[in-house]
């Protein structure tokens, strides 16, 4: 099963590393890669630019808006992400906890879920 690991930062908790640190970062996210790519676990992963470039879409009635940032009332902001194939989640959680994020923010855990099964038309 594929599960969706979301990695969550804010600004204040990035601001308050070292250079040093943010390197480090880095290369846990490399070993990371790297170690899922041979056991066969990585599906994607990709970090996200910084949430000043992004928009939240809304479509009502037709109409397209877009507002600034990823509207939302918390602190933290969706950072990056992994997409993996595991046996079970508590295989993902495994993997989810060797995020370096994780020891600096939080990640999150996620099922992907298989394609609605449309009835023919």
């Amino acid at each position: 099963m594929k599960y969706m690991l979301l990695i969550y930062s804010n600004a204040e908790s990035w601001a308050g590393l070292s250079t040093a640190q943010r390197i480090e970062l880095g290369r846990g996210h490399a070993e990371l890669n790297k170690s899922l790519i041979a056991a066969g676990k990585h599906v994607a992963s990709a970090g996200l630019s910084d949430e000043i470039n992004t928009k939240t879409v809304r479509v009502r009635d037709g109409l397209v808006s877009t507002t600034d940032g990823p509207f939302s009332e918390s602190k933290e902001h969706l950072a990056g992400f992994y997409v993996v194939d595991c046996a079970d989640i508590d295989e993902a959680i495994e993997i989810c906890a060797r995020i370096p994020d994780a020891a600096v923010n939080f990640c999150e855990v996620r099922p992907i879920g298989d394609e609605p099964q449309l009835p023919p038309e």
